[in-house]
């Protein structure tokens, strides 16, 4: 009768993660710490200038839920290993096109709307596409295309108006059953319940004495918080979502194993030109009206918030869920500032400074998981 060996489970070649070392190298630690800092610090200098009351709270929500839904997209392109600079034109030139659709040809607005996004899509796609088959890098197709849907959002309205500011918008949408999905509000019932018993201000003189300052939650927080939670579900819980892990980690060895890498990064930027168009139509369908200047720099602050939170730049590595927090960090610290008294100008400044911290952070984290030194 053998004697069975018990198998040595400690081998001194396999080191063991601690705790600790674990929760660092967590993409969302740093969106995460972020998020704990800028609350405390407003909690502590802007708590008396009502920024957290109802209607401050629903000003920095709204601003971040901007951040959020451009986020979103930019984020599982990163992770796919590509950059999309073309986003903040994309957010101008769809605005531009639903206003011209909806007002100057008067269409109905659901099918400006459709078409846009349609149109949008196809975009998006001939980014990737582009990208896939020259080989070039992301960064300068989609520089490239940055100038040319910024050029046609100034000659398009132009030509045809005379003009670069498209109103009516609000006017055409009228009675159509699409435009509320994107500048309806919800929940209004309740916050109205909120203002009768006192639990949020309401308007004490006028003609709406009586109704709720914040009267509901916008649709764009809703496409916000849905978009996230999308994103953060296809990331982590499906195939694809490891498709696009293996896509930016290493894409060669990747499509060795049978990862339909080219289709990935393709179908990523079109989800990054959907989540602009999505920006788009809420900011059109709220202010009525499209402007050949909308979404400028919006493409590098959606590659902030998502350095914020924990992506790295060499792709395949990142977090939804933090740079949604990245995002929340800029909308708290964009409307603090003013809350606080604090000259605006040093949005932009705060701005490079948490890009820096980020990026050196990353890098660290990085290193961590590599082994480099």
């Amino acid at each position: 009768m053998t004697d069975t060996a018990t198998p040595d489970t400690s081998d001194e070649r396999v080191k063991e993660m601690s705790a600790f070392r674990k929760a660092l190298i967590r993409p969302e630690l740093g969106g995460i710490c972020g998020t704990i800092i800028v609350f405390l610090f407003f909690a502590l200098f802007a708590h008396d200038s009502g920024m957290f009351n109802s209607q401050g709270v629903m000003n920095w929500s709204v601003v971040s839920a901007q951040f959020m839904i451009i986020a979103v997209g930019a984020c599982l392109l990163m992770i796919a290993g590509e950059f999309d600079l073309s986003v903040g034109s994309m957010i101008g030139f769809a605005g531009m096109m639903i206003a011209i659709f909806s007002v100057t040809l008067s269409w109905p607005v659901w099918m400006a709307i459709l078409v846009t996004f349609a149109l949008c899509l196809a975009l998006g796609a001939l980014n990737g596409f582009i990208v896939i088959r020259t080989g070039l890098p992301s960064f300068i197709v989609t520089l490239a295309f940055l100038f040319i849907l910024r050029g046609f959002t100034i000659y398009f309205p132009q030509t045809i108006e005379r003009k670069t500011i498209i109103g009516g918008v609000k006017d055409a949408a009228e009675g159509d059953w699409l435009a509320p999905i994107f500048g309806g509000k919800i929940l209004t019932g309740l916050f109205q319940w909120l203002g009768d018993n006192g639990l949020i201000a309401v308007f004490e003189r006028g003609t709406r004495a009586g109704e709720p300052v914040v009267d509901g939650i916008p649709m764009l927080i809703v496409w916000a918080l849905m978009l996230v939670v999308f994103g953060h579900i296809l990331l982590t819980k499906t195939r694809f979502g490891n498709w696009i892990f293996a896509s930016g980690g290493d894409a060669q060895a990747a499509r060795y194993v049978g990862v339909p890498v080219n289709r990935v990064k393709i179908l990523m930027f079109m989800f990054t030109a959907f989540c602009a168009c999505v920006f788009a139509t809420c900011q059109v369908m709220e202010f009525g009206s499209a402007g050949a200047d909308r979404g400028l720099l919006k493409e590098f602050e959606a590659i902030i918030a998502v350095v914020i939170g924990g992506a790295l730049l060499t792709g395949g590595y990142g977090s939804v869920i933090g740079a949604a927090l990245g995002a929340l960090i800029f909308g708290v610290v964009q409307q603090g500032l003013f809350f606080a008294g604090v000259e605006s100008s040093l949005f932009r400044v705060f701005l490079g400074v948490l890009l820096l911290l980020a990026v050196i952070l990353n890098t660290y984290i990085r290193r961590m998981i590599t082994g480099e030194r």
